[in-house]
């Protein structure tokens, strides 16, 4: 039986407000807060998540297949250097996002329910992606490994003091990826 088109609508806006409400908040967001931002009643949000946990765990899961697929979206209208340098922007905002969620995320990953090394993967492949694409136009180095450009932003992003830090590191990073003529 398929979804009904204003349960889907709500199931989205709860998503929504629930990955901003994470970012925006540092402590623990109530799921009332989220409902309400969500302009529906806590009812129709256990009846999507029964728990925090089931929240916590479809927020990451859609923010981690965006995150994904935006690599081949910005290589639709940017050159490879370019949407490998805005796609490290949404990544780390992907990162920082998880920051609200940490304690939940932890006993998702402690249960199996999502696997550390799937989220990996899905990041390494997008970044994958982008390293083709400037490695099949000249603009990219070939020789380096998606898994360690992987590596750098996650270090970068650990040990950054700022986003302007980040920013400048991202930057020194993307100039060691670009190749010489």
């Amino acid at each position: 039986m398929a979804e009904r088109s204003d349960a889907r609508r709500n199931r989205e806006r709860l998503l929504e407000t629930a990955a901003a409400a994470f970012v925006r908040d540092d402590g623990p967001v109530s799921l009332e807060a989220i409902a309400r931002g969500a302009g529906v009643g806590i009812g129709t949000l256990y009846r999507h998540f029964p728990t925090r946990e089931a929240l916590i765990e479809a927020v990451y899961r859609a923010e981690l297949a965006e995150v994904s697929a935006f690599a081949a979206e910005l290589l639709t209208d940017r050159p490879p250097a370019k949407a490998l340098r805005d796609w490290m922007d949404r990544y780390a905002e992907f990162v920082a996002a998880k920051k609200g969620m940490a304690e939940s995320l932890r006993a998702i990953f402690d249960s199996g329910a999502v696997e550390p090394s799937d989220t990996r993967e899905s990041i390494v492949a997008a970044v994958r992606l982008l390293l083709d694409a400037g490695s099949a136009d000249g603009s990219l180095r070939a020789d380096v490994a998606p898994d360690d450009v992987v590596t750098s932003l996650l270090g970068i992003m650990l040990a950054s003091g700022s986003r302007e830090q980040s920013d400048r590191m991202f930057d020194l990073l993307l100039d060691g990826l670009v190749a010489t003529r």
